[in-house]
């Protein structure tokens, strides 16, 4: 089982490719399927992170993450409904 600190490399690599997708192996399970959305306020430059892999469902939440040039981040005044639209009941690696 990958560590926090391991999802947190693996955040850093995704992050440096954003807004392009990045190929890297989730620290997990060593599939291609990672996945990163941002919520924040809106015209905000920084929000929280949900980082995942959609193949064993493990991952990280983040928070006053920076948003980077180029990603959209979802308006956190959005409905529950419409701000988690996609992203599963991950396990939260602590």
């Amino acid at each position: 089982m990958a560590t926090f600190e391991g999802w947190l490399d693996a955040y850093e690599v995704v992050y440096r490719t954003l807004p392009a997708a990045s190929n890297l192996q989730c620290p997990n399970c060593g599939h291609r399927t990672l996945r990163i959305v941002f919520t924040g306020p809106t015209e905000a430059d920084y929000g929280y992170v949900s980082f995942w892999c959609d193949t064993c469902l493990e991952g990280i939440h983040l928070s006053r993450a920076p948003v980077p040039a180029g990603v959209t981040a979802r308006s956190i005044d959005a409905s529950a409904e419409e701000r988690n639209r996609g992203i599963p009941n991950y396990r939260l690696v602590t």
